[in-house]
C-alpha cells in the first residue's frame, strides 16, 4: 500500500449539528439521507429533500464529499419518488448515490450520478465486486470478511486492474467503527416479525437489544444466560487495528453512526482521521491506539469488540448493557443567547441547571458541530461568580466561535 494514497474517512451525520461536527473534526466525506427510502428512515437522522443544496455546500466549503444513502429495500410504488431524489441529488451536486436496490441504481445512472454499492449488497467475494465494477467505482464490503479475505479482493483487483464507470481503479470501502446488528451484513428480520417494521426498509425497532428469557413451553423450564442481551453485539472498533486494514489497500473507512449525536460524530471521526495520519506517517502504535481508544469510549458505545469479523473473531462478543457504556455523561443547561466575536464572550441563558467554574462544557450547534472545553471566569449581570444558577444569564469567555440557539450542556 502507498502511503501517500488517499484514505478517505467517511462520517455520518443525521442532521446539521452532526454533519458540522463531522466536516469540521476532519471528514472526507460525509453519508446521510432524506426523506424515508434509507436505512435510517424510522430515526430522526433525515434531512429533507429541500435541504440537499445546503448540505452540498456546506460539505464543499469544507472540501469534503457529500455521499447521499438511498439504500433501502425498494418497492414499485416508490420508484417515481426514488426517480424524484435522484434528480434532486444530481441538481444540488451530491457526489455518489450509496444504493442496494439494482432499480435505484439505474435511477441514479439516468439522473447522471455515481452510485457506490452499499454493504446491504452483502459483497463477499471478487466475482461480485467484479460484476458490481461495471455500475459503481466505491464498493463496500459485507462487514463479516476476514482481513485476509479483504486483502485478497484487493490484490485482485490491483492485478485485473479492475476500473469502475470512471475508468479508476475499484475503491473498497469497510465498516470501521459502530454499531452491529446479530444478522449477517443487517439483514434482520426480527423486526418486522414482532411489528411489521421491516429493518430492511429503515424501519428497526432494535428488537435485538433488549433482554429475553427462554422458556421451554413442554416443562416450564427456564433458561438462566449469564448476559441477558444475548442478541446486541458490542460495538466494531477497528482503531487498534487499523495500520492492519490500511495494509490491504482499503481506501474508505465508514463509520456507523446517523443516529448519533454530534459529540460521538466529532470524537470518532477525530479518532480515526488521527489513527490514519499516524499511519501514513510511520508512527502508528499500539500505545497511540490505546490513546485514541479512550477517547471513543468516552462518547456512546456498547463496549468494543476489537476488530470483530476482520480478524476471524467469530460473534460472541455481547454488550451486556440496553444503552451506552460511554465514560463521558452530559447534562442539558440552556441556550447561547449571544456571542461578542471581538471579545469572544458567549451569554448562556441557564434553562435547566447550574454552571460552576472549571466545568467542562459541550457546546453543539447547526454550524458550530460540537465543542468541548473547561469553563473558566463566570460573570452574572457584570460581577464575577464562581457559580451561576439555573435561570440565570452567565457570561463566560470561549476562544471557538459559538452562535446563538447552539445548546449548552456540561459533560462529566
Amino acid at each position: 500500500m502507498n502511503r501517500a494514497e488517499k484514505i478517505e474517512i467517511l462520517a455520518p451525520a443525521g442532521d446539521f449539528e452532526s454533519l458540522a461536527s463531522a466536516l469540521k473534526a476532519g471528514a472526507d466525506s460525509v453519508y446521510f439521507g432524506v426523506g424515508k427510502l434509507n436505512m435510517r428512515s424510522r430515526a430522526a437522522a433525515n434531512f429533507a429533500v429541500s435541504d440537499l443544496p445546503k448540505i452540498v455546500r456546506f460539505c464543499r466549503k469544507f472540501g469534503a464529499n457529500p455521499y447521499l444513502a438511498l439504500n433501502s429495500v425498494i418497492y414499485d410504488e416508490e420508484l417515481e419518488e426514488a426517480g424524484k431524489i435522484c434528480n434532486a441529488a444530481a441538481k444540488a451536486g451530491v457526489a455518489a448515490i450509496i444504493v442496494t436496490d439494482v432499480a435505484v441504481m439505474e435511477l441514479a445512472r439516468s439522473a447522471g450520478i455515481p452510485v457506490h454499492i452499499s454493504v446491504q449488497a452483502n459483497v463477499s467475494n471478487y466475482e461480485a465486486v467484479k460484476f458490481f465494477a461495471k455500475f459503481a467505482d466505491t464498493i463496500i464490503l459485507a462487514r463479516e470478511l476476514t482481513l485476509a479475505q479483504i486483502g485478497n479482493i484487493i490484490g485482485k483487483i490491483r492485478e485485473e486492474k479492475l476500473r469502475g464507470p470512471s475508468g479508476e481503479l475499484v475503491r473498497i470501502e469497510i465498516f470501521a467503527h459502530g454499531a452491529l446488528c446479530v444478522s449477517i451484513s443487517g439483514k434482520c428480520y426480527m423486526s418486522i416479525a414482532k411489528y411489521n417494521s421491516s429493518a430492511n426498509r429503515g424501519d428497526c425497532y432494535q428488537t435485538c437489544r433488549r433482554k429475553y428469557r427462554v422458556i421451554d413451553e413442554e416443562t416450564g423450564y427456564e433458561m438462566t444466560v449469564d448476559n441477558q442481551y444475548v442478541m446486541s453485539p458490542s460495538d466494531l472498533c477497528t482503531i487498534r487495528i487499523i495500520d492492519k486494514i490500511l495494509d490491504t489497500g482499503v481506501k474508505v473507512l465508514k463509520i456507523e453512526g446517523r443516529g448519533r449525536p454530534p459529540e460521538y460524530v466529532g470524537t470518532v471521526t477525530a479518532a480515526y482521521k488521527n489513527a490514519v495520519g499516524l499511519w501514513r506517517r510511520g508512527k502508528f502504535s499500539a500505545k497511540k491506539a490505546e490513546k485514541l481508544e479512550k477517547e471513543l469510549g468516552k462518547v456512546f458505545n456498547r463496549g468494543f469488540w476489537h476488530g470483530g469479523y476482520y480478524l476471524g473473531d467469530i460473534a460472541g462478543v455481547w454488550s451486556g448493557i440496553s444503552g451506552s457504556a460511554a465514560t463521558l455523561k452530559k447534562t442539558a443547561l440552556g441556550i447561547i443567547v449571544n456571542y461578542y466575536n471581538k471579545i469572544k464572550i458567549a451569554e448562556l441563558d441557564l434553562k435547566a441547571g447550574d454552571l460552576k467554574k472549571g466545568d467542562k462544557l459541550l457546546v453543539t450547534g447547526t454550524k458550530t458541530g460540537c465543542i468541548i472545553f473547561d469553563v473558566g471566569e463566570l460573570q452574572v449581570e457584570g460581577k464575577k461568580r464562581d457559580a451561576a444558577h439555573k435561570g440565570e444569564t452567565v457570561t463566560f469567555v470561549s476562544e471557538d466561535k459559538i452562535r446563538r440557539n447552539d445548546k449548552v450542556y456540561t459533560i462529566s
